[in-house]
């Protein structure tokens, strides 16, 4: 009887893998990678850009401000009226200073209303402007 209880106890006494400094490593990269994430922000609406041969690609565009059709502006998402460009961008501009501004005009928005943009984010103090184009 002793036999079996010694063979039982020493079933019972295999080494274990610890897994706890894995599960710690793995927190550390996710919480790494969460905070070095870049999020895409969106102006809130499509856009149907016109066409530029020589269209570049902006890597650090912070601030989109969209014109649609009907020369409505939108910026996060949210319908803005001209008066409340400026503040809108002074306010996202302080968020990230440097950030720039992208504007993204449909093809049958007024040049009009893209001046007027253009103006508001030049005076809350973002002079790096760009229009967006769609690339051929």
């Amino acid at each position: 009887m002793r036999r079996i209880m010694a063979r039982a106890t020493a079933d019972e006494d295999e080494p274990a893998i610890d897994i706890t400094p894995m599960l710690d490593v793995v927190f550390i990269m996710l919480i790494f990678f969460i905070v070095t994430a870049t999020f895409v922000k969106e102006a809130g609406i499509d856009v149907n850009r016109p066409d530029a041969a020589t269209a570049i690609k902006q890597e650090k565009a912070n601030i989109l401000v969209a014109i649609n059709e009907n020369n409505e502006i939108w910026i996060d998402r949210r319908r803005v009226d001209i008066r409340s460009v400026r503040p809108n961008i002074e306010r996202l501009h302080a968020e990230n200073p440097q950030g720039s501004v992208v504007i993204q005009a449909d093809k049958e928005s007024k040049t009009d209303t893209l001046i007027k943009v253009m103006d508001a984010a030049r005076s809350a103090g973002v002079f790096n402007v760009a229009i967006a184009a769609q690339a051929p």
